[in-house]
């Protein structure tokens, strides 16, 4: 029952589920789990993997999600290399045909969606709508379409729309926009100084009106908008994606475990509901820090059960 799940979602270790985390997902009951290169060996494996996580909650449509970006973000590589298929590959086929775009992308979609249903995967924490400038961090570099925000958008929508068609949901991030960091988010805090006009007009409008079923959240300050708060930990900036961007669906933290986040894993988490993130992510797969985790998430609300049952038509 979806109702009875905690609000975040969780990684595991390796590549098969060990006693305790048995125990953890069966006690906390997390709203979904997010897959790594480190819990992928083979095809039979991860399958085998994902089959015995949807069990332990009897649900076939259970939440699990990858980040299968393709370029450097390929968590499938051991089964299906994308290294090739970047942000920054699609963005300049779109640029110069856009026929030869929508062959090649609905093609690579598919296939890369047949793959994922079959291991049991039903989530793509994809596309990357970060505007790309000179200066931007490497941690975005080709991951981002390029440096036009109508063309970012309209590329995401075709990604959003392909996985969809194919029974994967999306998750744009990383909302409001990455693309002015300077730094890794991973390792330290960018801080962003454009103001919210010129924010609006650039590296906000990829985002916006998204159909996505999920959006994740950048481990940035823009100072503009809150000085003291990344935009995971901000009311003022997740109510402006509301209000302005006009998400609607629901908003996922980044990885709270990044060092982005000066917090205890504990404060990261309240904060990040506090600030009206809808799950909170956890990555790492260290034991310790999930049950923090689970002991600060609370029961899923009405809005979270409503949109999930809403993803879950989406998968059948």
């Amino acid at each position: 029952m979806i109702k009875n799940r905690r609000a975040f979602i969780t990684g595991l270790k390796s590549i098969t589920l060990n006693h305790e985390e048995k125990k953890f997902l069966k006690k906390y009951k997390p709203w979904g789990v997010i897959i790594f290169s480190r819990n992928i060996k083979t095809f039979n494996q991860l399958q085998k993997l994902t089959n015995n996580i949807k069990k332990i909650f009897n649900d076939n449509n259970y939440p699990i999600l990858i980040d299968e970006e393709g370029g450097r973000v390929n968590r499938l590589k051991n089964l299906f290399d994308t290294s090739i298929f970047t942000g920054e590959f699609f963005g300049k086929i779109y640029k110069k045909d856009l026929k030869k775009f929508n062959l090649y992308f609905s093609i690579y979609v598919k296939q890369l969606s047949y793959i994922l249903r079959k291991v049991g995967i039903n989530i793509n924490t994809v596309p990357v709508l970060d505007i790309r400038r000179k200066d931007t961090d490497k941690v975005i570099g080709n991951r981002s379409f390029g440096n036009n925000p109508k063309f970012v958008s309209k590329i995401g929508d075709f990604y959003i729309k392909e996985f969809h068609k194919n029974h994967i949901a999306s998750v744009i991030k990383h909302i409001p926009g990455h693309g002015l960091a300077k730094v890794d988010s991973h390792k330290k805090t960018p801080v962003v100084n454009l103001g919210l006009k010129q924010l609006i007009k650039n590296d906000f409008y990829p985002f916006k009106k998204k159909s996505s079923f999920f959006a994740m959240t950048a481990h940035i300050v823009y100072n503009k908008v809150d000085k003291l708060n990344t935009a995971t930990h901000s009311k003022t900036v997740i109510n402006l994606v509301r209000k302005k961007i006009k998400f609607k669906n629901l908003i996922v933290s980044d990885d709270i475990s990044m060092k982005s986040l000066k917090y205890s894993t504990a404060e990261n988490t309240k904060k990040a509901f506090s600030a009206g993130c809808n799950l909170v992510l956890h990555c790492n797969g260290k034991i310790n820090e999930m049950r923090i985790v689970a002991k600060n998430s609370p029961k899923v609300n009405k809005f979270i059960i409503t949109k999930t049952s809403q993803f879950y038509k989406m998968l059948k």
